[in-house]
């Protein structure tokens, strides 16, 4: 029952992400270079941030953290770029970090997911810092969706090939 529950686990979390990557590839075909670094709001994130952000994230909770690497994470960095990665390299890079982190989730052992250790400054058990990573992926998704509708006024389309409107079996 437990090897069903962490596959089932597993299987759901790497969806989350793939999802997130899906969407984020949508809204960032709408948006040019000068808009991919284009500041919000005085305090805000410029988009290119954002994946740089959502890769330091996701290497140093579920690549690192979970994958039992070292830590060589520099957050303050993933904030200060201001331009001069376009978007295709952003992509790549988010893309390769999405694929390294499902690898570690997919192969990480029973007990990696149960072990409780330290990030940042939080202590989390496997599973805790999976959750924290996919969600964390998610909300960036959806500031980056919410900042590229603002930036162009193009419709997404997330989810143009479901019918969002069925109802439950």
């Amino acid at each position: 029952m437990e090897n069903q529950v962490l596959s089932e686990f597993k299987k759901h979390v790497i969806f989350r992400l793939n999802e997130s990557q899906r969407m984020i590839h949508l809204a960032l075909a709408k948006v040019n270079e000068e808009q991919l670094w284009q500041l919000p709001v005085n305090n805000g994130l410029r988009l290119g941030n954002q994946l740089l952000h959502l890769c330091g994230n996701m290497t140093q909770y579920l690549i690192a953290s979970l994958g039992e690497k070292t830590d060589e994470r520099k957050r303050d960095e993933e904030f200060t770029v201001a331009g001069g990665v376009d978007i295709r390299t952003l992509l790549t890079l988010f893309d390769n970090t999405v694929k390294q982190a499902i690898n570690t989730i997919e192969e990480a052992p029973q007990f990696a997911f149960t072990r409780i250790r330290k990030v940042q400054d939080f202590e989390f058990s496997g599973v805790g810092v999976v959750l924290h990573a996919v969600e964390h992926c998610s909300y960036h998704t959806g500031q980056i969706a919410f900042w590229v509708k603002q930036l162009t006024a193009a419709e997404l389309g997330f989810y143009n090939q479901h019918d969002l409107n069925q109802l439950n079996e």
